[in-house]
């Protein structure tokens, strides 16, 4: 498969080919994948496949570059989320409502992402995937009519790529870095209920463990180190690549705080003039909320309001925030401080999953005991590079 270009444009030649003959896991629909498009179409599809398995349900994934802003598995969307798509909530399909709620857990992010789902794609998410700003999709097959809607996207450059359910990848995987090869056993193990057996304080609901799988699903595919919060079958927040897990968690913790403002009744009133374009109203909800915009941002955002909107109060943020509760945190590895569970806790976790394993994972037990939060220990670390 010849490739756009390689991980920059200035990489002209870039080409791909099957580790064994003939198998291929996914074939292009429509387009023309760069490196980038088809390291992130291969890692949200695993994904997808992986959380769809465990839960039952239709997953999706919204992907940038090379890790998800945001995954869920089909559930309830929102009023938030239904005007901002503008999709009726109550009678909207299972593999939307997926994609929805993985799009809006990062909306900022999310413009132009690369779009998974576990199941074929319909009439109804092509119809919503042609008006957002989105460069691809990934999916196990597709409702007749939707490639000749998704395909007329871009310009004719929308990239649809058909995953094969069938494919079964080699028992070792391969990297070439810097004229050295690195092999090793491919991470096979299966995200199982039985990962969260040894709950070491607390007892874990149904609904929390499903959080946890899910976000432990997610981890696998996310850059590391990594963390996500969790709540109702969708992430609210992710954290990855960054060198220092504690700040994985705050930055995934600020991500799910604004998530939530997002959700207040003042945010809610911002008054957009006709003609604001969606991803402006949701970059100006997101600033809107994180409060500390510019001059030249405050006055834009006045531009772009038809009725001026005071700053939300550090008392109405306070407010607001407290109410978020029932929150799941996974981290890909051991929490090696309990400052981590500090800062989830700010955050409305009530329930954590992670490896264990860390010289002070007694502190990291005792901080959990103190907010009353629920430690599942894996023993698995699912570092992701």
């Amino acid at each position: 498969m010849e490739l756009r270009y390689g991980i920059n444009p200035q990489q002209r030649e870039a080409t791909t080919a099957p580790v064994a003959s003939g198998s291929r896991p996914v074939r292009v629909v429509n387009g023309s994948p760069s490196y980038i498009n088809l390291l992130d179409a291969l890692n949200s599809w695993q994904l997808v496949r992986e959380a769809s398995r465990v839960l039952g349900r239709p997953a999706a994934a919204s992907f940038k570059h090379v890790s998800p802003a945001g995954a869920a598995v089909a559930g309830p969307v929102d009023e938030v989320t239904a005007g901002l798509y503008g999709v009726d909530r109550d009678r909207v399909g299972a593999l939307t409502s997926a994609y929805l709620r993985a799009r809006d857990a990062d909306p900022k992010s999310s413009y132009g992402d690369f779009a998974a789902v576990s199941r074929p794609v319909d009439a109804e998410l092509a119809e919503l995937l042609s008006r957002v700003v989105c460069d691809g999709v990934i999916a196990p097959g597709f409702a007749p009519g939707t490639v000749a809607t998704l395909s007329a996207k871009k310009r004719g450059r929308f990239l649809v790529m058909e995953a094969d359910e069938s494919f079964t990848p080699p028992s070792h995987e391969a990297r070439e870095v810097y004229g050295v090869r690195l092999t090793q056993q491919r991470d096979d193990l299966p995200i199982s209920p039985a990962l969260l057996d040894d709950v070491v304080c607390g007892a874990l609901t149904p609904a929390a463990a499903e959080d946890l799988l899910l976000g432990l699903a997610v981890l696998r595919y996310t850059q590391s180190n990594s963390v996500c919060y969790v709540r109702g079958g969708a992430t609210l927040g992710i954290g990855a690549g960054q060198q220092s897990r504690v700040d994985c968690t705050r930055l995934a913790g600020a991500k799910t705080d604004t998530w939530w403002l997002r959700r207040h009744p003042a945010v809610r009133a911002l008054a957009f003039r006709p003609g604001i374009r969606r991803q402006d109203r949701i970059n100006w909800q997101i600033r809107f909320v994180e409060g500390d915009l510019t001059p030249d941002e405050r006055a834009r955002l006045s531009g772009a309001l038809s009725v001026p909107a005071p700053d939300l109060t550090d008392e109405q943020r306070g407010e607001w925030l407290a109410e978020l509760t029932g929150v799941a945190f996974a981290s890909d590895g051991a929490l090696p401080f309990r400052d981590n569970v500090d800062h989830a806790h700010r955050h409305g976790v009530t329930s954590i999953a992670e490896p264990g394993g860390s010289i002070r994972s007694t502190d990291v037990e005792d901080a959990c005991r103190e907010h009353g939060i629920t430690l599942a220990r894996t023993g698995l670390r699912l570092f992701h590079h």
